[in-house]
């Protein structure tokens, strides 16, 4: 039986170690929640990384899994502690120690969508939330930690690509004067979930397909590459963000003309990485 949480796509036999995960590419969102928020329907989707499980799609053809969200961002967002409760916006929660995620309303129940506009007009109550959080947030964690095991087992490490987009607004506000801005942001919370040799591997991937890319800023990683990076344990996780603006227009939440051609960019992409895997090409822990 289909999760409501999340689409997983196997290949037909595992070749790699490699993961592919999309947390934030959900878009079935759920009548009761339109009917309570204050956004049309076009406006809710701002948050999205709308059309990224597409963009990752071919990732079984070169023996890699991936995991996709049908939950949609702004339900859940499973990028997010389980804990991570916003008290502004769920009944009886208790206000927690800062945590700065939580109070710009981007907690695992989003408070927000982009630039700050406001999904309900009042609070929820705590048992929705943990209703959520039961129902959506933990099968699809539990899903991603049997892929980990199961690249741990088989290949004696795991390397999981965690795959979401940036608006082009917020590479503009981090640009540097002078510099080219970049159109990947990679991130390993400073080298603190991934080995060295494994960022530079996956960074290698995209520079070869002709795009720009940083490191760590203005995205160095969120839940996902903090609860599951132990590079020390050959267990990795790199968060890529991708310009909406190469493949998507943002403002429609609609591909651009030109989509299908970044999209073939994008699975030579994922062949090298899943390829890293393979034929004794390892990724050593450091």
């Amino acid at each position: 039986m289909p999760s409501q949480a999340f689409n997983l796509f196997r290949p037909d036999r595992r070749e790699t170690p490699v993961i592919f995960s999309s947390p934030h590419s959900g878009k079935d969102y759920p009548a009761a929640l339109l009917l309570r928020s204050l956004l049309d329907e076009q406006a809710i989707r701002s948050s999205e990384d709308a059309f990224v499980d597409e963009l990752f799609a071919r990732a079984p053809v070169w023996g890699a899994p991936l995991i996709s969200a049908r939950v949609p961002r702004a339900y859940i967002d499973l990028n997010r502690a389980a804990d991570e409760l916003d008290p502004a916006l769920i009944e009886g929660v208790v206000r927690a120690p800062h945590n700065p995620r939580v109070s710009s309303g981007l907690g695992v129940i989003p408070r927000v969508v982009a630039n700050g506009r406001a999904i309900y007009s009042g609070k929820i109550p705590l048992c929705e939330a943990q209703m959520r959080i039961e129902a959506l947030w933990q099968p699809y964690h539990q899903a991603l930690r049997v892929l980990i095991d199961e690249s741990m087992a088989q290949f004696g490490e795991a390397v999981l690509i965690d795959c979401h987009s940036m608006p082009h607004e917020a590479i503009e506000a981090h640009a540097r004067p002078g510099q080219p801005r970049p159109e990947v942001v990679l991130g390993d919370r400073f080298g603190a979930a991934a080995g060295r040799e494994v960022m530079e591997l996956v960074e290698s991937a995209f520079l070869e397909a002709g795009l720009r890319v940083a490191r760590n800023a203005p995205f160095a990683g969120a839940y996902i590459a903090q609860a599951y990076g132990r590079p020390s344990r050959c267990q990795h996780v790199v968060q890529i963000e991708i310009d909406r603006a190469l493949y998507m227009d943002e403002a429609r939440v609609q591909r651009r003309p030109d989509f299908a051609e970044f999209e073939a960019l994008m699975a030579g992409v994922i062949s090298r990485i899943a390829g890293f895997g393979r034929q004794g090409l390892p990724l050593a822990a450091e």
